[in-house]
């Protein structure tokens, strides 16, 4: 097993690898989509603007490649945080743009309530909406880390499996067949993010 590491210039790889690596996985981390034959597995990290992220995987070949991979050859895919975001059809962060269009709908910027600041930065709930592979073993209030302004929009609501109570409740846990998206960091996460993680390299490539 081999999970590849989308390296475009704007993600935690160092981070990411080593819980990957504490997971028991294979990690190769490129910056070359061809390597993409190498991989069972695929994450998608990010860190930055939705339109400077999708810039810089366009630069570098991956867009047409991640969607041959994943639609195609049926390989799994995990999105986090920016990388979730990524996964949107469109985003307006940093300019309006079209992102990977793995899911319908779109990246906007999240509304505080009272007592709120943007950006949300910290621990915060995660409630399941739904079952799914990836919260396996995950009870129900489970905190993980977060940092983020923007939150996503799907078209489609039964595409999201868990939310956060922040800024009215937002998606934090997104899938549909074998892509997924979380909004927070599992690999800062804890326990229950390496678990999250453990999960998405169980899921079996179709």
């Amino acid at each position: 097993m081999t999970i590849l590491v989308v390296d475009y210039g704007m993600g935690n790889l160092g981070s990411v690898r080593r819980a990957l690596e504490e997971c028991g996985a294979n990690v190769l981390i490129s910056d070359d989509p061809h390597d993409l034959k190498l991989a069972s597995h695929i994450l998608l990290p990010g860190v930055g603007a939705f339109c400077d992220g999708v810039n810089h995987l366009t630069q570098r070949g991956w867009p047409k490649a991640l969607r041959q991979a994943v639609l195609e050859d049926g390989l799994p895919l995990l999105g986090i945080c920016l990388g979730m975001q990524l996964l949107m059809a469109q985003g307006d962060e940093g300019g309006d743009a079209n992102g990977l269009g793995f899911f319908e709908g779109r990246v906007v910027r999240m509304t505080p309530t009272a007592g709120e600041r943007i950006p949300h930065v910290g621990w915060n709930e995660l409630h399941h909406v739904r079952p799914d592979p990836l919260t396996t073993g995950i009870p129900q209030g489970t905190d993980f880390y977060f940092v983020h302004s923007y939150a996503v929009e799907p078209t489609d609501p039964t595409t999201v499996i868990a939310t956060t109570p922040y800024a009215g409740g937002v998606p934090a846990l997104i899938g549909k067949g074998q892509v997924w998206g979380a909004q927070f960091h599992p690999e800062k996460s804890a326990k229950a993010g390496f678990r999250l993680l453990q999960n998405f390299l169980g899921t079996a490539v179709c």
